[in-house]
């Protein structure tokens, strides 16, 4: 079980990153085979971008929140 949960955080991880790849070699004027114009490939790539990082971002606010580990909210300890 442990292994399907690494491997969800491991996906979006290896897209963002593909999508950094993409998003450099846009601005470095390298077109990939599967695009047909340089602007398409930098947006594509900073969707994939954004889209892994959200996710990773969004897995990390939901393990913190079950936890209670959040500021703010009826139930802050850290309120003066």
């Amino acid at each position: 079980m442990r292994i399907i949960a690494l491997l969800l955080l491991v996906m979006p991880a290896i897209i963002a990153t593909y999508g950094i790849k993409l998003m450099r070699d846009a601005f470095f004027g390298e077109l990939t085979v599967i695009f047909f114009h340089i602007i398409i490939q930098f947006i594509i790539g900073l969707i994939l971008f954004i889209g892994g990082l959200a996710f990773i971002g969004g897995f990390i606010l939901h393990r913190d929140r079950k936890r209670q580990l959040i500021k703010g909210g009826k139930n802050n300890r850290y309120r003066s």
